[in-house]
This record gives C-alpha cells, sequence and structure tokens, in this order.
C-alpha cells in the first residue's frame, strides 16, 4: 500500500536550549536546561549532537560542528501552546495548540476534589501537598504501608499523582485507582493522571519503580497520530506516548523502563520494514534528573543517549527521517524543581537532504504539519511545514 518509509521522532524529555520571551509569566526567565548542563559540568561535550548541529541552534557554550558544516538541519522551536507541561508539548508537535492551560493547585487539591476521590476509591488519601516525588514516599511511606491509604500530591504542573508501595498496596489496585481517578477529574480539566509506585521498607531505601503509567486527557482535537491511524500507518509508541496521548492514533506500544531501554528499543524499530512514525520519549531527563536538580546525573544520560546516537543514524534508511526535539525544559539548575518555559531544539537528519538552517519555528505544531506533508496525509495543522 505503501511505499517503505519512516520517520523516528524523538522527544528528549526536558531539554530545553533557553528561555521564551514569554518567559517571565512562567516564572522561568534565565532558565537554559542545555546551556546550563553544558556550563556545570567540566570537560562536557555531546560530540554526535554537536555534528548534527547542536551547537549551530544555541551556540555559546555548545560547540558548533566540525568545520562548521553540521549533518543535520538544525533549528529551535517555540511553544505556541499555553503552558510547559508534558501533555500541552507533546499534542502541540503532535498538531494539537492547547490555547488554555490545564488546571494547577499549587498548594494541594480543593476539599471538593479529595472527598469525590474518597467517595469513589473508597479510600481517603495522605498528603495532598504539592511534593517531590522522592521526598513523598520518605515522609508518607511507612505511613502509606501501615493504613494502605494511597499518596496523593501534585507539583507546578497540572498533574495528580498517586503513589503506592507495589507489593503492599498492588500494582493493579494503584492502576485502578487512578483509571477512577481518571474519570472523576475529566471535568477539572486537569492534565494527568499518574500512577508513582515503589518498593523499599524504610524511609531509607524507598524508592519509585518504572511501573509509572500516566493517564492523560485525550486530545481535544485531531491530531496527525489520528491521521496516520487512520490511513493505515504503523504508529509506534516507546515509552510514555501512547499514555499522553490516551492511546488515541496508537498502532503499537513498547514500554520501556529507562533511557538506554528506549533508545534500544527505538533502534530495533528503526531496522524494521514499516511505514510509519515510531514516536519515542526518553523521560528520564525530566523524571530522575531535572525535577530533582541532578545536573550531573543530567550530563551523564545526555553522554548516554549521544554514545548511541552513531548507531541510530546508521539504523535510519535512506528513505527516512529522524527527528529530535524536546517537550518543555527543566532546567536543573534553576530555584525549584517544576518544568521551565524554553524554546527546544530541532534537529533533522536525512541521508539524502543537504542540512540547512530550520530557523526559530513558531511552533512545536510545524512537526506535524512536516509528517503530513513527509506521508502525503492531505490535512493540515494550520503550521509550516520544514520539509
Amino acid at each position: 500500500m505503501f511505499t517503505n518509509k519512516k520517520v523516528v521522532l524523538i522527544v528528549l524529555d526536558s531539554v530545553g536550549i533557553g528561555y521564551l520571551p514569554d518567559a517571565f509569566a512562567f516564572n522561568s526567565e534565565g532558565a537554559n536546561t542545555l546551556g546550563h548542563v553544558y556550563e556545570h559540568n567540566e570537560h562536557f561535550s555531546l560530540p554526535f549532537l554537536e555534528a548534527m548541529g547542536l551547537g549551530l541552534i544555541a551556540q555559546d557554550p555548545i560547540p558548533s560542528p566540525p568545520n562548521g558544516k553540521p549533518i543535520a538541519s538544525y533549528g529551535k522551536m517555540a511553544e505556541k501552546s499555553a503552558g510547559m507541561d508534558t501533555t500541552a508539548g507533546h499534542w502541540e508537535i503532535a498538531g494539537v495548540v492547547s490555547t488554555e492551560r490545564f488546571n494547577i493547585y499549587e498548594n494541594g487539591f480543593p476539599q471538593e476534589i479529595i472527598d469525590e476521590f474518597t467517595q469513589k476509591n473508597g479510600v481517603a488519601p495522605l498528603c495532598n501537598k504539592p511534593y517531590s516525588g522522592t521526598d513523598v514516599i520518605r515522609d508518607y511511606g511507612i505511613e502509606h504501608i501501615e493504613t494502605l491509604r494511597p499518596i496523593v500530591y501534585t507539583s507546578a504542573d497540572s498533574v495528580f499523582q498517586i503513589a503506592a508501595h507495589e507489593e503492599a498496596f498492588g500494582m493493579d489496585r494503584l492502576y485502578k485507582v487512578c483509571e477512577t481517578t481518571r474519570e472523576l477529574l475529566n471535568k477539572y480539566n486537569i492534565g494527568r493522571v499518574i500512577a508513582r509506585p515503589f518498593l523499599g521498607d524504610s524511609p531509607s531505601n524507598f524508592y519509585r519503580t518504572s511501573n509509572r503509567k500516566d493517564y492523560s486527557l485525550p486530545p481535544s482535537k485531531t491530531t496527525v497520530l489520528d491521521i496516520m491511524a487512520s490511513k493505515g500507518f504503523q504508529v509506534c509508541s516507546i515509552g510514555k506516548i501512547s499514555d499522553i496521548f490516551a492511546a488515541r492514533g496508537i498502532t503499537m506500544d513498547i514500554h520501556t523502563t529507562s533511557n538506554n531501554h528506549g533508545m534500544e528499543e527505538t533502534i530495533r524499530m528503526a531496522k524494521e520494514d514499516l511505514s510509519g512514525v515510531i514516536f519515542t520519549n526518553l523521560v528520564d531527563f525530566d523524571m530522575v534528573y531535572g525535577h530533582r536538580n541532578d545536573v550531573a546525573g543530567y550530563g551523564k544520560a545526555l553522554v548516554e543517549f549521544d554514545q548511541k546516537l552513531p548507531e541510530l543514524l546508521a539504523a535510519i534508511g535512506d528513505r527516512d527521517l529522524l527527528i529530535l526535539t524536546a517537550d518543555h525544559g527543566c532546567d536543573p539548575t534553576f530555584p525549584g524543581t517544576d518544568h521551565t518555559r524554553e524554546y527546544v531544539p530541532l534537529l533533522v537528519y536525512s541521508k539524502n537532504i543537504k542540512p540547512k538552517s530550520l530557523g526559530t519555528r513558531d511552533s512545536f505544531a510545524d512537526i506535524a504539519e512536516s509528517l503530513s506533508e513527509f506521508f502525503e496525509l492531505g490535512y493540515t495543522f494550520g503550521a509550516t511545514s520544514f520539509l
């Protein structure tokens, strides 16, 4: 039915590249996730990303490619959506610009929501405060195990997070509580309910596991994934992509446990004989390092990703595209532990397209518009293709 060609689209979760002009409205002025990772890690380099043209997007302190000649097209994108969260960023990449921010409860959820949660799930939650995910299980983990009351917490994003012990509370029960909570929160316009399972037997050794699951609102409009799936193309989700889109427009879902696992699965699928998009989210940058202000760990994770790039580039076929981007920032050197409102990088690699500057794009939705053109979908997202 199709000529065999694919797009490998990788979201480096939270790898922003400098604050946006409207960052003052999001308390993000001065944020620069990638630039500050370079500045705060001695002798730091990402040779393969730099060869693709990373330094031509952001310049100092990121080195330019050898001889100033990149192997990929390069640019950066501004977010048009009202927000700086995972859901809005990914939806915009897929063609849906969110004109209203999801509701945020920075001081905890109102009693009305907690009462509904208790009624629907048959148990009152613990905590109900803004919290770091690692701190909250340290502070409430023992009481949770003793009472089997789920731990509810939030952040500066539109998230209702539910932490529970995998063995004491049970994974099936945690997921069921999250599903029920997702239904009751739809009317409150909360972006995501997140299952946050953990293990361990004391505050000193509690740790979050890789069995996290996100329950998002479904996209408010048609996405490029919807169109591709309806026309018979493969839409392969790697990581939490399927969760972010409430499984809509997804034809294949591959769960991952780490950035490295995500890259291994992406490389494996890039070698497959399929027509469509391989859409990968690498969440460790954000979840494990950005939100924990771990600038050294963030840098190490970027180096590990960079070292995987040659194998991925070798797997890209003659008719394929590789697109590297991000969904927002999460500057690990910035005050607080929340996302930051930033430009995101745009690197586009093809073996048969001469690299060029893609400039500064007005919207992440330029990716959706480009996918529509690449696969001849005959659908517009009101954005501008970079092809």
